[in-house]
């Protein structure tokens, strides 16, 4: 005889567990998204890239120097804030006073995308590779298993956002921060440096998506278009929350993130993603600005 009410809550287990370990990959990777919309205006198409980026970054350095598993993460880091200058000092920089800098940064990050997985294959080829960060074991509740990866994985990302928003809060850098992306004009008549700004906010983006890439790669495998799915979740949820708004995007990642493994346990695993974009169009035909977000009124 099976015990329905312990395998029920074994399910509750399980689902909490997957959910909270997903919503942490979401939301690491959706923070970054919302740093650079919220602080330059700039949806950052290459993303899923500079996430990618951050995931090699780490298998490279950690295999070639034969570095134990822990310093992935850092590697990884060092990565992102790479790719983040350099995407700043190679594209943003000369673009960003020009007109239409919002859509042609779109293109301009998507052809970067394109970039880096064609370079990627040529480097290390279409097949997937093991990523070094994983920390092996688990513990055992009841019939259900919490991998010590899982802990490190909710561990790490609730660290990240609590520097993130602690850097943008509390920090002379958050505030210079913050005051150009109110009114970069205005920041600049007062001394503020503006495209200093902008580099630091690009390096922090990069350093936040690599190690979004990192532990998403620790869990899948690690592959040139590891990044797009990651990607679209993050994007969703931004809308989802309010382009820019930071602390919203960690809250609905989280929310959608138990709302999906809740789908996939008790229906079917098929049916959570679908059923995630069902819920999003209609939170945005309620809300089309998001569900912390305001409505935006343009004077003509």
């Amino acid at each position: 005889m099976v015990c329905k009410e312990c395998s029920g809550v074994n399910t509750l287990l399980d689902i909490i567990i997957s959910g909270l370990t997903v919503g942490a990959l979401y939301a690491v990777g959706t923070v970054a998204l919302s740093v650079l919309w919220g602080n330059l205006g700039m949806l950052n198409m290459a993303h899923g890239a500079m996430l990618g980026i951050g995931g090699y970054s780490s298998y490279v350095l950690v295999n070639s120097f034969d570095l134990p598993w822990w310093l992935g993460l850092p590697c990884g880091m060092a990565g992102g804030i790479v790719v983040g200058l350099l995407l700043y000092y190679l594209i943003v920089r000369w673009m960003f006073e020009k007109p239409e800098f919002t859509l042609n940064i779109i293109i301009a990050t998507i052809g970067v995308a394109l970039l880096f997985e064609s370079l990627t294959v040529n480097f290390f080829g279409g097949q997937g590779q093991k990523q070094p960060f994983i920390f092996e074991g688990f513990i055992r509740l009841g019939k259900s298993t919490l991998p010590y990866q899982t802990l490190v994985i909710i561990g790490a990302s609730v660290v990240l956002m609590l520097i993130v928003g602690g850097i943008l809060r509390r920090t002379n850098m958050g505030l210079v921060i913050r005051a150009s992306a109110q009114d970069r004009a205005a920041a600049s008549l007062m001394g503020v440096p503006t495209r200093k700004v902008m580099a630091q906010v690009m390096a922090l983006a990069g350093v936040v998506t690599a190690v979004s890439g990192v532990m998403v790669t620790s869990l899948t495998t690690l592959h040139p278009s590891v990044g797009h799915d990651p990607m679209l979740r993050a994007l969703i949820f931004c809308c989802v929350a309010g382009l820019g708004n930071i602390n919203g995007a960690v809250y609905v990642a989280f929310a959608l993130g138990l709302f999906e493994m809740t789908i996939q346990y008790t229906v079917a695993a098929q049916f959570g993603l679908p059923t995630v974009l069902g819920l999003v169009i209609l939170l945005l035909i309620w809300r089309p600005e998001g569900l912390f977000g305001h409505a935006r009124v343009s004077h003509s």
